[in-house]
C-alpha cells in the first residue's frame, strides 16, 4: 500500500481514538457529544431510516451533476465558438455562482412548485460553474502552434474543435468535474435544509434537522458521517475516471516511474 493511502487512514484512526478518549475521560453525555462507538452503533441501529435518505440525497446529487456537465459543457463550447455570446452570457453565470444558494433557494422552491425539481435546480446552480469555467479555460489553452498547423491544412472551426480543442480541454474539464461532484452534494444538502421536506422521500439533511429537534445527537452525527462518506466516494470515483481517461497521454496522470 502506498503512503497516500496509509497516511490518512492512520491519522483518521488516531483522531477517532482521541475523540473516544476525550468523551470517556470528560464524561461528556451523548446528547452533547457522542463518541465514535456510539455513532457507529447508532448508524447500525438506524440504518433502516438513514439508508433511504442517503439514496435520495445521492440521486439528487448525481442528477444535478449530470445536468451541470451537460449545460456547463455545452455553454463552454458555445462560448469558445462565439466571443459575443460569451461576453453576453458569462457575467450572468458569474452572478449565479456568487449568489448564496441559501438566499435564492426559497424562491426556487416557491416558483418550481415541485420539491424534487427545486432541489435539483439548487444543486445544479452550485455545481455547474466549475465545469463551465474550467472547460472554457481548457478550450482556450490550446497550443498556438497546433492551431496554426490546423489552419495551414485547412481545418474548419468544427474540425479544430473536435480534434484539437476538446482533447486539450479534457484535463481541465475533469478537474472541474471533481470539484462539481462535491459541490453538487453540498447544494443538495443545503437545498434539503431550506426545503425542510419530510416523509419517505426526505434526504439526509432532513434527518439531521429531525434529529436536532428531537435531541438525537448520535443520529445527527451518523447522518453527517454518511454525507461525508458519500462526498469522499464521489470524489474518488471521479478521480478514478480522470486517471483512466488521462493515464496514457497526459502528464498529470503519468507517474514518475513511467
Amino acid at each position: 500500500m502506498s503512503a497516500r493511502f496509509i497516511a490518512p487512514v492512520v491519522m483518521g484512526v488516531v483522531m477517532l481514538v482521541l475523540w473516544e478518549a476525550v468523551v470517556r475521560l470528560a464524561e461528556i453525555p451523548p446528547y452533547v457529544l457522542p463518541g465514535p462507538l456510539v455513532v457507529a452503533r447508532t448508524l447500525v441501529d438506524d440504518w433502516g431510516m438513514l439508508a433511504p435518505a442517503l439514496i435520495v440525497t445521492i440521486e439528487i446529487t448525481l442528477e444535478a451533476l449530470v445536468a451541470a456537465v451537460i449545460v456547463g459543457g455545452l455553454l463552454a463550447i458555445l462560448f469558445s465558438l462565439s466571443r459575443w455570446v460569451e461576453l453576453s452570457l458569462f457575467p450572468y453565470a458569474i452572478i449565479l455562482q456568487v449568489t448564496p444558494i441559501v438566499a435564492i433557494a426559497p424562491l426556487i422552491i416557491a416558483w418550481a412548485n415541485n420539491v424534487d425539481l427545486s432541489l435539483l435546480i439548487c444543486a445544479w446552480l452550485v455545481a455547474f460553474f466549475p465545469i463551465l469555467s474550467n472547460t472554457i479555460l481548457g478550450l482556450r489553452s490550446v497550443d498556438h502552434n497546433l492551431l496554426a498547423l490546423f489552419e495551414l491544412y485547412g481545418a474548419g472551426r468544427w474540425k479544430t474543435l473536435i480534434h484539437l480543442r476538446l482533447p486539450a480541454a479534457l484535463p481541465y474539464f475533469l478537474g472541474g468535474l471533481r470539484i462539481s461532484g462535491g459541490l453538487a452534494l453540498i447544494g443538495a444538502v443545503v437545498a434539503e435544509f431550506v426545503a425542510g421536506t419530510g416523509g419517505s422521500a426526505s434526504g439526509l439533511a432532513y434527518r439531521i434537522l429531525e434529529a436536532g429537534y428531537q435531541l438525537r445527537i448520535p443520529r445527527m452525527f451518523a447522518a453527517l458521517v454518511l454525507i461525508s462518506a458519500a462526498g469522499i466516494a464521489i470524489y474518488l470515483l471521479l478521480s478514478l475516471l480522470s486517471h483512466l481517461l488521462l493515464r496514457r497521454w497526459h502528464e498529470s496522470a503519468i507517474g514518475p516511474e513511467s
